[in-house]
């Protein structure tokens, strides 16, 4: 059957012989990256260190056939997240509040700036009620990202982000949207939480358990990403190695754990391909496999 693709004025037009299709669609609305190639699940170009060359790192990225989640970690870097989500056609958003905002406590300069703020995190309460008027934007994909970090957190602290994090969960079962994960050191908190309130899915960004962990959260039908992490050490090889291809995605979480060869340079999601090509070396696997199989695994996690 031969067809004929026109655009004039903002409306498409399909046509062929037998059919004719009239698709009025006006061209601001027309938001889909047609050469995606790659999907960074979770980075960060909403952050400050972004701040004197955004606009070009989201197109360098888009050059790349990179789409992207940009993903929030309190109210306002979410607001952020879902402002770019709507401006460019290669970026979605996720919202939410990180566990360790939740109280003050260390953060970096790379997220909130300098002249003191690298040092600590303000301590946000959660607002339902503003987290979900930003979930409407058809540009938001997930909530988080959320979760438990006792990394450097003390025991007072540990109740209020499973409190918030409770919170988050119920938001995303309320706009039905997947949760966006961050979970260090407190695994096994966060899935018990998971299995009591959870109506959706999601993705355990940042993977960094062992095996017998990633089958618990696998198991639970929850996806895990990986990072440039793993284009320097060999600490999740056997994850991803025996995780089903149809559970895995990439990410940068970017501007952080660059891969090689860029270590010692700010990340960005146009490295994201270096990430899926480690995967395919890790699982011996053909790249194009591997590639055409993490783009539909996030077109399916994240519904866009």
């Amino acid at each position: 059957m031969s067809t004929a693709y026109v655009l004039e004025n903002g409306v498409s037009s399909f046509e062929s012989p037998t059919l004719e299709i009239k698709l009025r669609i006006s061209a601001t609305e027309m938001t889909v990256p047609i050469n995606m190639r790659y999907f960074d699940a979770h980075t960060h170009v909403n952050f400050v260190a972004y701040n004197s060359d955004r606009e070009a790192t989201i197109l360098r990225a888009k050059d790349a056939g990179v789409g992207m989640n940009v993903v929030g970690t309190q109210f306002d870097t979410s607001k952020a997240a879902v402002a770019l989500a709507e401006k460019y056609d290669n970026v979605y958003a996720t919202i939410g509040l990180h566990p360790i905002h939740t109280s003050k406590s260390y953060h970096d300069a790379q997220e909130l700036g300098e002249g003191g703020k690298e040092f600590t995190s303000r301590g946000e309460v959660f607002d339902m009620a503003a987290y979900e008027e930003l979930g409407k934007s058809p540009r938001v994909i997930a909530v988080g990202e959320c979760g438990l970090d006792y990394y450097r957190c003390d025991q007072s602290t540990k109740a209020l982000q499973s409190k918030v994090f409770i919170e988050q969960i119920e938001l995303a079962n309320k706009l039905e949207k997947p949760l966006m994960l961050h979970i260090r050191n407190a695994y096994d908190d966060a899935l018990e939480i998971l299995k009591a309130h959870a109506q959706v899915k999601g993705d355990t960004h940042f993977f960094a358990g062992n095996w017998d962990t990633a089958k618990k959260y696998l198991d639970f039908g929850f996806t895990l990403s990986f990072t440039g992490v793993i284009t320097f050490t060999h600490d999740y090889d056997e994850v991803v190695k025996n995780a089903p291809l149809d559970m895995l995605l990439s990410e940068t979480d970017a501007p952080y754990v660059t891969p090689a060869p860029h270590r010692g340079k700010r990340n960005e999601p146009a490295y994201v391909e270096l990430v899926v090509r480690q995967i395919a070396a890790i699982r011996d696997e053909d790249f194009e496999k591997v590639r055409e199989q993490l783009l539909t695994n996030a077109r399916r996690v994240f519904h866009f």
